[in-house]
């Protein structure tokens, strides 16, 4: 049976632009992040590497199990004895007729081997009214499976990112028995100011179900620049648990997961789907 109560820890970030100097970043977070009590720690996306110049993202990255900081990180989830849940991790795919990598969220057990893992299936190709341009399918191959995960504190939905535009995708997840849905995120700061946490509010809203949402924040090497604000969300909607900034840190939150049942008790919406004609 599930436990009722679970200390998490968002571990937000700044990545550099190689996976070697990416693990130095995070190791010392994760490891204050367990320090602190956490039980389940969680970093955002692109935690190995954060590069969105094509061909220097291409040349750099490598499989999964040769990747330094994914097998780091693995590695410090055993010697800490906590669930980690590194956000996501641009790896090498398996098709060998595809040279994109694949944006993948791993989650690894405290004894450091990977659990689940689930690879991003909405891919970030946008014109901003700012001017940037974005085409993450350039270089990124997108999923085509959703995935709820098993932990020992209920059941664990998996998302990256731009999924957060996708309410059909969130509720798949918590009508397939996720109780938490993690969103590891890089936003870009105009998307981030506008819809950050209003869409994680509603995602939670939706669901019924916890939202944790651990960020990139900052200007990073490529010159991009991310939103941070890191935000845990309950099932009611509220903000539990905020950083108000974008620069490297921790975030804890309590959770209280019989918030899930009555939340879902309360309005059992996910039991009021009905399908329609049209339009």
């Amino acid at each position: 049976m599930a436990a009722d109560t679970l200390k998490i820890a968002l571990v937000q970030l700044r990545t550099p632009d190689n996976q070697a100097e990416a693990l130095a970043h995070a190791e010392p977070l994760v490891r204050e992040a367990a320090a602190g009590g956490a039980q389940f720690v969680l970093t955002p996306e692109g935690t190995n590497i954060l590069e969105q110049r094509r061909a220097k993202r291409l040349a750099a990255v490598v499989p999964q199990a040769e990747d330094p900081c994914v097998q780091g990180l693995a590695g410090l989830a055993a010697e800490l004895g906590v669930w980690l849940l590194i956000g996501s991790a641009i790896v090498r795919g398996e098709d060998p007729g595809d040279e994109r990598a694949a944006n993948r969220s791993i989650l690894v057990g405290p004894d450091g081997r990977v659990v689940n893992w689930y690879d991003k299936l909405h891919v970030f190709d946008v014109d901003l009214p700012t001017g940037e341009r974005h085409r993450e399918s350039e270089s990124i191959r997108p999923g085509e499976h959703a995935v709820v995960a098993r932990i020992p504190w209920g059941g664990l939905g998996l998302t990256v990112c731009y999924d957060v535009r996708f309410p059909h995708l969130f509720r798949a997840l918590a009508r397939a028995g996720a109780d938490m849905i993690a969103v590891p995120a890089a936003f870009t700061v105009p998307t981030g100011q506008a819809h950050w946490e209003l869409m994680l509010r509603a995602r939670a809203v939706e669901t019924g179900a916890f939202v944790l949402a651990p960020a990139q924040g900052g200007t990073h090497a490529d010159g991009r620049r991310t939103w941070g604000h890191s935000t845990v969300v309950a099932p009611w909607g509220e903000v539990v648990a905020r950083l108000d900034h974008d620069q490297p840190g921790v975030l804890y939150a309590d959770l209280d997961l019989t918030q899930v049942g009555r939340a879902r008790a309360a309005i059992p919406q996910l039991e009021h789907e009905r399908r329609f004609a049209g339009p």
